[in-house]
């Protein structure tokens, strides 16, 4: 019984580590598109216009998100009903992005730390961890959501959360 216990344990944690290191993998090439491409647009045709810029950035830097989540991260999550994940994975990302806006107005207008720095470190590292925080519980459990299959080396990653009705 204990032994059981302490396998269903150990198990649970190496599947849940396996998606975060994935989930941080994607969100990295995810900050790294949405970064890179807002540059190219603010050095190019869009140097007027940083909103514009960041508007197109972040929504391709989203999708490529989805994308790599849907298809990689919780491959093994995917919900049959695509529009239903899209729609879901869209309302998670304005949460994220809420929280990293209100990082940003608590430190400028609350705690009036009003420099550039102040609000990059606020909405760009401290709102970003919050956010990505938020996000992966919000993929893994409530977008990405259906059972498990037989990702190859993991096809036993099921009964690690079924519970033991043998009793």
């Amino acid at each position: 019984m204990y032994q059981k216990t302490v396998d269903r344990i150990k198990g649970l944690m190496g599947l849940f580590w396996r998606e975060v290191a994935k989930f941080g993998v994607v969100g990295g090439a995810a900050f790294v598109i949405d970064t890179g491409i807002y540059l190219w647009l603010l050095g190019g045709s869009m140097g007027g216009h940083p909103t514009k810029a960041k508007i197109i950035s972040a929504a391709v830097a989203t999708i490529f998100s989805w994308l790599a989540n849907r298809y990689w991260t919780f491959r093994h999550r995917r919900q049959a009903n695509m529009l239903r994940e899209v729609l879901l994975f869209i309302v998670m990302n304005g949460v994220g992005m809420g929280i990293a806006a209100a990082c940003v107005y608590i430190s400028h207008w609350v705690l009036g730390f009003e420099s550039t720095t102040a609000d990059f470190i606020s909405g760009s590292v401290v709102g970003l961890v919050l956010g990505t925080v938020f996000r992966f519980f919000a993929y893994r459990f409530w977008v990405f959501t259906d059972e498990l299959d037989a990702e190859p080396g993991f096809e036993q990653d099921h009964k690690l959360i079924e519970a033991d009705h043998s009793r």
